[in-house]
């Protein structure tokens, strides 16, 4: 099946890796311009920006930390700045820091909550408050904006020595499913998928 999100934009948490690498790229192939998030690693995110470019696209890479609210009101307001609009966030970023929970530390644990569950949250309240203004895009999309929250097969799956991260992904569910119940009448569509393993970085060591 053919899609084109041509006149749409996409924001892409966490997408200089991985997933959200791939996410961005596939985005773009189907017509959208694309602002590619990145925390650290800004070398992958701006040669995607530069590849999705040259391709005859539109893209973007910016810098920001997800988990901290006004970089991401900074994220938000520099890809209004670029591209006029919002219609999709795929809100990606994650990480782990693992440990079994008699010796993890609360830094550990609160910067995987951080990232994986506040992150997400930062980045969909700035995204439904930018589809509240802008309402249906008539001729671009039937929604007034589009969600899809990652999370991952361990938001039902314990996984022993990982209670940080299934907790924030555990929380992502129930994040991605309260809100899909919140905005349903507004024409504002939120889903959420949750992968088993996959060939990236962040299992590097399991493959």
């Amino acid at each position: 099946m053919q899609i084109s999100l041509a006149r749409q934009v996409a924001l892409v948490t966490g997408a200089s890796s991985g997933i959200g690498h791939a996410a961005a790229k596939a985005l773009a192939a189907a017509g959208a311009a694309v602002v590619i998030n990145y925390h650290r690693q800004a070398e992958p995110a701006e040669a995607l920006a530069q590849q999705i470019i040259a391709d005859g696209g539109q893209a973007l890479a910016i810098g920001a930390d997800i988990s901290k609210e006004d970089q991401v009101e900074r994220l938000f307001a520099e890809t209004l700045e670029a591209f006029g609009a919002l219609d999709i966030l795929v809100a990606n970023s994650g990480l782990q820091k693992d440990a079994a929970a008699v010796d993890m530390t609360l830094e550990d644990w609160n910067t995987v909550i951080g990232v994986n569950l506040t992150g997400q949250f930062l980045c969909a309240r700035a995204a439904l408050r930018i589809f509240n203004r802008q309402g249906v895009r008539e001729g671009v999309s039937r929604a007034a904006g589009k969600i899809i929250h990652m999370s991952s097969v361990h938001q039902r799956i314990p996984w022993a020595g990982h209670v940080n991260y299934a907790a924030s992904k555990g929380g992502v569910d129930q994040l991605m499913q309260t809100l899909a119940q919140e905005v349903s009448q507004q024409r504002i569509r939120i889903n959420g998928i949750a992968p088993g393993a996959i060939r990236t970085a962040i299992n590097k060591e399991a493959t």
